[in-house]
């Protein structure tokens, strides 16, 4: 497993470099079925005032040009995440954590920053918990989660340059990298995409309320059919989830054959990511259309509309279209939302609060 340290210039660099030898053997005793190698680079990624999301972006650059497995770039620059500040955070998909080493405070930073990038380095390859130590290494759990971070690592270390193209690339990359790409899934909670995209939610409402009470709309969810509903469905489902994927340049290129199957396995896991997200999104779409025609939609009225008797089927075929149109409403509030927020909403950063407590 190749580690880069990406550290900020001046006092960062020189303490990165001093606490090499001791990250090295504090990776290779928690993970000892692992051959490890860490590098100190002296870089400034990007200048201040910088985003998150925009600081793990050039570190995943600067990663893939080296060939590095994952990055931890130990910065200089105070973080926030949600108006708080934080020590650091790590995105499992990416394969890149950040750590603000003027978060570890003025006492035992060297000792700090060593435990911190240990940990990291575990929440990038999937562990359950960052938190580590006695805790999360001892008893049955444990063990089983020790095993799959191993699993993982290996995937991801033991990748090799492959001369195949399209379906035969995609399928190598999936059956090579099983345990990987479902680490890198769960890490990146997909089922939580649509609540982190606020705007993208409000249009939805919105296009629900305006659909629900426009009468033609009544008519149209009549007469559609069943097939035709599911086209739409189809149909809306994939226009936000390119919406999504093309707007907010998620998918990735890299001019290097070396790094084109992990490459793919970030796009494969972004298009899964979205695509789990905006299933999830409909559902809960379609939930709340339904919920809307009974308070909405009174029985008689529905009925002289559509001209013969209704029940509960012509209440779903409303709902239905509703959260097909209200769908295609959610791709405009996508495009919408700047670039920073629908990469943070597809990518969870494991929160730093097992850091705090264990520093």
């Amino acid at each position: 497993m190749r580690v880069g340290i990406l550290a900020s210039p001046g006092v960062v660099a020189e303490l990165a470099a001093t606490f090499l030898p001791e990250l090295a053997e504090e990776l290779s005793a928690r993970l000892p079925d692992l051959r490890w190698s860490v590098e100190v680079v002296e870089e400034r990624l990007v200048d201040p005032p910088v985003e998150l999301s925009e600081l793990i972006a050039a570190g995943r650059r600067a990663m893939l040009d080296r060939g590095w497995h994952l990055a931890v770039c130990v910065t200089d620059l105070p973080l926030q995440t949600a108006r708080r500040p934080v020590i650091a955070h790590a995105s499992a998909a990416h394969g890149v954590a950040v750590l603000s080493l003027p978060a570890l405070g003025p006492v035992g930073v060297r000792r700090r920053a060593i435990s911190a990038s240990v940990r990291l380095v575990e929440a990038m390859l999937g562990a359950a918990s960052a938190a580590g130590g006695k805790e999360a290494g001892g008893g049955t759990a444990g063990r089983r989660r020790s095993a799959a971070v191993v699993r993982r690592a290996r995937e991801l270390g033991g990748q090799v340059e492959i001369d195949d193209r399209g379906v035969h690339l995609v399928a190598r990359v999936i059956t090579g990298n099983v345990w990987l790409l479902l680490g890198m899934l769960r890490a990146n909670r997909p089922w939580r995409l649509a609540i982190r995209l606020s705007r993208v939610l409000v249009a939805a409402a919105a296009a629900v309320a305006a659909t629900l009470v426009t009468s033609d709309i009544w008519r149209l969810a009549d007469h559609l059919g069943h097939v035709r509903l599911s086209v739409l469905t189809v149909g809306s489902a994939l226009a936000m989830t390119l919406t999504i994927v093309i707007g907010a340049n998620l998918w990735e290129r890299h001019p290097s054959a070396n790094v084109r199957e992990q490459v793919m396995l970030f796009n494969i896991v972004t298009v899964i990511t979205v695509i789990i997200g905006v299933v999830v999104f409909y559902i809960a779409l379609f939930l709340i259309a339904l919920a809307g025609t009974a308070v909405l939609v009174p029985d008689g009225f529905f009925a002289s509309v559509l001209r013969h008797p209704v029940d509960f089927s012509d209440n779903l075929d409303l709902a239905w279209l509703a959260a097909s149109i209200a769908t295609v409403g959610g791709a405009l509030g996508a495009g919408l939302e700047s670039d920073d927020a629908v990469r943070e909403a597809a990518y969870t950063y494991r929160p730093d609060t097992p850091l705090t407590r264990s520093t």
